[in-house]
């Protein structure tokens, strides 16, 4: 069962169309969409807001050195 916020309507819309299912999410399942949705932005609003502090406690990325962080990729 989730653990409803109050938030503003901005938020709220955010949430709504994060807890839209991706076709991954739903062959894995949920049990709450709108609360797994909440984690997820609260997450991504702060490796937004503090980029390299949360890079550091990331287990995904390590830190970089400055010709990494100043690489540009070319084509995709």
């Amino acid at each position: 069962m989730s653990e409803h916020h109050d938030h503003d309507a901005a938020d709220q819309s955010r949430i709504d169309r994060r807890a839209e299912l991706l076709p991954e999410e739903e062959t894995a399942g949920s049990a709450d969409p709108e609360a797994q949705a909440e984690v997820i932005l609260e997450e991504s609003d702060e490796r937004t807001a503090d980029p390299e502090g949360t890079q550091v406690e990331s287990e995904q990325t390590g830190p970089r050195t400055s010709e990494q962080a100043s690489h540009t990729p070319t084509g995709a």
